[in-house]
């Protein structure tokens, strides 16, 4: 009889495991600390997207000097497991305009994911540092 419950429960908890992977599959699962950007083609000739380029070039070098390393999105669902174990989705849409398809999410495990607008500076970053 014990070896019958002890089996049951161990049957439970890999289905557990592997159900936990399965839901994990269809996002790009982030988990150190990393700011996330879009592979993006670049338009010749376009001013507005060398403009969002340059500045998005700016805040990921200031976040390459606060040991943020980069990471380029696989897939535009994202999925950012902290180090508590909390989940967060993000599910990107696609973008409406230049400053959109070059997006930054900077991601701390010990907090939660931030969006970075390009138009707004390193303040906020220097904001979610300090948090």
């Amino acid at each position: 009889m014990r070896y019958l419950l002890f089996s049951i429960l161990l049957l439970a908890a890999c289905n557990g495991a592997s159900r936990n992977e399965q839901n994990a599959d269809g996002y790009d699962l982030i988990t150190q600390k990393c700011y996330v950007l879009r592979q993006i083609k670049p338009a010749a000739g376009d001013t507005a997207a060398a403009a969002a380029q340059e500045k998005q070039a700016e805040l990921t070098h200031y976040l390459e000097q606060h040991q943020f390393t980069r990471h380029v999105a696989a897939k535009d669902s994202l999925l950012f497991r902290r180090s508590n174990g909390q989940e967060v989705i993000i599910e990107l849409p696609t973008p409406q305009d230049t400053w959109e398809a070059h997006t930054l999410i900077v991601f701390d495990p010990q907090k939660n994911p931030l969006f970075v607008n390009l138009h707004k500076g390193t303040g906020q970053i220097d904001q979610y540092l300090a948090k």
